[in-house]
């Protein structure tokens, strides 16, 4: 068996190599994951804790919450705070305490993220804080400046591909059953983030999630729990007995009495 974990681009190019003598495959791709908030929680706790979701690791991580949707009556305070959150980042040598954003992995990387800025900065889309130009005291290094857009709409660039970088894609929506159809209206399914008032309203929103894993209200990634996601997330799981059982095959052995 071959297990990936990389972009969805890699992963189907391992799948097409390994159908060619029927080799098993495991993986974990890429995802554009969306954050689904709802009336009447405390904006000024889960708004900074959803921009984190997006931006640590420098946006580096397959699972991170990309897309933030919003009511559209929250959508003006969600973006006050969201600026504020952002721009408080300190961004550097990752060797320093104080930073909290270090540089993107390598050249290509920086390369690509800036592209997709530029791009979507040349279609009109000028960002509420960040874009594509140098980090302030960061003359060397592949650095990017925490970057959101608001007020998008589901088939911007911005707002449905994966830019493995720290951008995050701030999207209205007028009714719960309209952020379910904008969440799920992705090539991938790898997470979900939920807030709401109460857990009951939450999970009839995690329900309707086509993704592998939803957290509620916060709640963190559980070493027990399976890792994987739907659709071009990845095929397989990671993490607990399911994560062991990708490593197995079954026999059945049948004998007379």
């Amino acid at each position: 068996m071959v297990s990936f974990t990389g972009s969805t681009r890699a992963g189907i190019a391992v799948a097409q190599a390994a159908a060619t003598n029927v080799k098993r495959v495991c993986q974990e791709l890429g995802g554009k994951s969306p954050m689904i908030l709802t009336e009447g929680i405390d904006l000024e706790t889960v708004v900074p804790e959803c921009v984190w979701l997006c931006m640590e690791n420098t946006g580096q991580s397959c699972n991170a919450g990309t897309r933030l949707l919003v009511p559209e009556s929250l959508h003006d305070e969600v973006v006050e705070i969201a600026k504020k959150a952002a721009e408080s980042y300190v961004v550097g040598d990752p060797a320093n305490e104080a930073t909290q954003l270090g540089p993107l992995a390598n050249r290509g990387q920086f390369e690509k993220v800036t592209s997709i800025l530029q791009e979507a900065e040349t279609a009109g889309l000028q960002p509420i804080t960040g874009g594509s130009g140098p980090v302030a005291g960061c003359s060397e290094g592949y650095f990017i400046k925490p970057t959101i857009f608001a007020n998008l709409k589901r088939d911007q660039f911005i707002a449905k591909e994966e830019v493995f970088g720290p951008v995050l894609a701030i999207m209205p929506y007028k009714t719960p059953e309209e952020a379910i159809e904008i969440a799920n209206a992705t090539q991938y399914g790898l997470s979900a983030y939920i807030y709401a008032k109460d857990n009951a309203t939450a999970e009839l929103i995690a329900q309707q999630m086509r993704c592998g894993m939803v957290h509620i209200n916060g709640a963190p990634l559980v070493a027990e729990a399976p890792f994987g996601g739907y659709k071009q997330s990845g095929n397989g799981r990671e993490w607990g007995p399911l994560g062991l059982n990708e490593f197995l095959e079954v026999k059945a052995i049948m004998k007379v009495s």
